[in-house]
């Protein structure tokens, strides 16, 4: 895969994780994560504009105007998907209050989506998502993980973790507190739960 496509697949992979924390956000009124998606939506404008110096650059030596306009348009689709997604969570950073309509047909989903960072007293820090069998033992999923600028995206059990590292994690209401105590180091996993 070349550089165009992979800032395509990051592009795409960015405005879907945009569009899940701007919705997280709103259904929790959580400030953390709408501010969050306001640091997405810069990294979205960066790619974006390289996405498309890069399509210029590619139809200039290839003379592929068509494709370098279909690549242009494409970036720009899927940067009004996340615009759209900062206007969801602009309304939780300008502490405006969701119309009770919105809050009632948000709520009828029991799946939350939050983030943790992993402290360096946690099980997680060093290890991969695999050994700890994150999703078996708090029932929270991780979707995406922040590694200072860098987004590791559709993480898997081979995905190691850092301390610093922010995960964005699925999964039910009832499992974010016990993997908030595992991030930070308050609590640890039993030699059992590591098999």
């Amino acid at each position: 895969m070349g550089p165009l496509e992979e800032m395509l697949l990051e592009i795409k992979d960015t405005s879907e994780l945009m569009v899940d924390l701007a919705y997280s956000s709103l259904l929790y009124n959580n400030r953390d994560i709408a501010e969050e998606v306001n640091q997405l939506d810069a990294r979205m404008q960066e790619l974006e504009n390289d996405i498309q110096e890069m399509a210029v650059q590619n139809a200039v030596e290839d003379r592929d105007i068509k494709k370098a306009l279909l690549i242009i348009r494409l970036a720009q689709s899927v940067g009004e998907i996340s615009g759209a997604a900062m206007k969801i969570a602009d309304v939780v950073r300008r502490d405006v209050p969701p119309h009770p309509v919105i809050q009632l047909s948000l709520r009828e989903t029991d799946v939350i989506i939050t983030a943790v960072t992993v402290g360096a007293t946690s099980d997680l820090a060093g290890a991969t998502l695999g050994k700890i069998k994150l999703a078996t033992n708090t029932g929270m999923y991780a979707i995406a993980i922040r590694r200072g600028r860098r987004y590791i995206y559709g993480p898997d059990q081979y995905t190691m973790m850092m301390e610093g590292d922010t995960l964005y994690v699925r999964g039910p209401e009832d499992g974010e507190q016990y993997l908030r105590d595992l991030a930070n180091g308050t609590v640890h996993l039993e030699p059992k739960d590591l098999k």
